[in-house]
């Protein structure tokens, strides 16, 4: 096959696939059957990806939500209603052992309020994540991020070692015959609005964490900043090479390297240019570590529709089991792709 005809052949799959972990989710996931929790599930376009994953991955869908309205939803849509299951926490019994489970997460939570709470949508759908009912949650077509992270701090709980939760973007830019393809992850895109030292190395840890879940590639992290190896001086970059010393000093094994502006952490040929010893992470960093919120959330979204890039998320990290936010305006398609890669990530769990 020449060059022209291999390309063509990868453009096929890559709009099949949309990116790379999303093929890479599929192929993971093929005979698994995991559950995943859907506390939104009234939402047609819930509804519409739990059959689309029940149909095409053989995936269990856990729906959330008064049956009455699941089914009008699934019968105005044509889904037939047994393909998934609904679990109204409304008017079902208590349920023992998601209140247990609420009482041991939250020990200083009285049970009056643990019986209240495991009747919310998400609070019962992280409940059937952090007892193993399910592998996964995915919320946010009608909550607020904020709701969905309080959610799965409630229920889930963070991680060993954690006590940042946050988010990140998976980005692939845009290809051409010339450039190979690339995945990068953004962080924190939708959560941390203005992060400490400390919390920027958390992020940056539970970053690396994600990205070996996602694609198997080992993390070169890089924190950006408008200065590169104190090119500028500033108490934004003190703060972003405090960062830095607290995650060498945290996970010495990582490969890390900043402060670095964006153009020497991901162009081999700027970082030649403005380093005078490069190293293993200026020029082809994979995890981007944005200062705050503003930057990364302008960052992506930049690439995204300037650059032609394609962006997948916000995924939650940080948690001890696999939860992942939506875009109140996400698609079928975004839903689809979200639940799969966050299915991919539980199996790391």
């Amino acid at each position: 096959m020449n060059r022209e005809a291999q390309w063509n052949a990868f453009l096929i799959h890559r709009k099949y696939d949309f990116m790379f972990v999303v093929a890479r989710a599929r192929e993971q996931l093929e005979g698994r059957c995991l559950r995943l929790a859907l506390p939104e599930g009234a939402d047609s376009r819930i509804v519409t990806a739990a059959a689309r994953l029940t149909k095409e991955h053989g995936v269990r869908c856990i729906l959330v939500g008064s049956p009455e309205i699941v089914r009008a939803t699934m019968a105005t849509e044509n889904i037939p209603a047994d393909i998934v299951d609904i679990i109204d926490p409304g008017t079902q019994p208590p349920d023992r052992a998601l209140i247990e489970a609420c009482l041991t997460i939250r020990p200083d939570m009285r049970r009056e309020i643990a019986e209240r709470l495991i009747r919310k949508p998400l609070m019962h759908a992280g409940l059937l994540v952090a007892t193993g009912r399910a592998d996964a949650m995915v919320a946010g077509v009608t909550c607020p991020t904020a709701r969905v992270i309080e959610a799965a701090m409630m229920t889930i709980g963070l991680t060993d070692g954690a006590k940042t939760p946050s988010s990140c973007f998976v980005v692939q830019p845009r290809v051409t015959p010339e450039e190979p393809l690339r995945t990068l992850l953004f962080a924190d895109c939708a959560v941390n609005a203005d992060p400490s030292p400390a919390e920027l190395a958390d992020i940056a840890l539970a970053s690396a964490r994600t990205l070996r879940e996602l694609t198997d590639e080992e993390p070169r992290i890089a924190f950006l900043s408008f200065s590169t190896h104190g090119s500028a001086k500033h108490s934004h970059v003190d703060r972003v090479r405090t960062a830095v010393a607290l995650a060498r000093e945290r996970a010495p094994q990582l490969l890390i390297d900043g402060e670095l502006q964006a153009d020497a952490a991901i162009s081999p040929r700027v970082a030649r240019t403005k380093l005078a010893s490069v190293g293993n992470v200026a020029g082809q960093a994979n995890v981007l570590i944005f200062p705050d919120l503003d930057a990364a959330n302008i960052g992506y979204k930049l690439v995204q529709h300037l650059g032609g890039a394609e962006a997948l998320g916000p995924f939650l990290q940080g948690f001890a089991r696999t939860v992942s936010d939506l875009s109140r305006g996400a698609t079928v398609d975004d839903i689809v792709r979200t639940a799969l890669v966050t299915l991919m990530r539980s199996l790391h769990r």
